[in-house]
């Protein structure tokens, strides 16, 4: 796979991901998840040490799939940045006759 169609990719995969951060009901899910699981680790007991660990990490993994989401959108942003001047200097060259 050349340079272009991976960069092509990553751009199409921002726009999916973006639409996926902007989405009100997997916002509202995630919202929840988030709270049901801190409102859970809240509630756990002195000696209850493994449901707490279990409940962190759940927390945690919630916030990691947005952060992924977010990485795939700054990606994507790099990606059309990038292709915009592939496609600014492949003009300049057909411009000054050196391709």
């Amino acid at each position: 796979m050349n340079d272009e169609n991976r960069l092509d990719q990553a751009a199409v995969k921002a726009l999916r991901a973006q639409e996926l951060l902007e989405n009100e009901l997997l916002g509202e899910a995630f919202d929840g998840l988030e709270d049901t699981y801190t409102a859970a680790w809240r509630a756990t007991t002195i000696d209850d040490g493994a449901a707490r660990e279990k409940l962190f990490l759940a927390i945690n993994i919630v916030g990691k799939v947005r952060h992924h989401l977010a990485a795939i959108v700054a990606n994507g942003k790099l990606a059309q940045a990038e292709l915009k001047e592939l496609a600014r200097v492949a003009e300049r060259r057909k411009r000054f006759g050196i391709v």
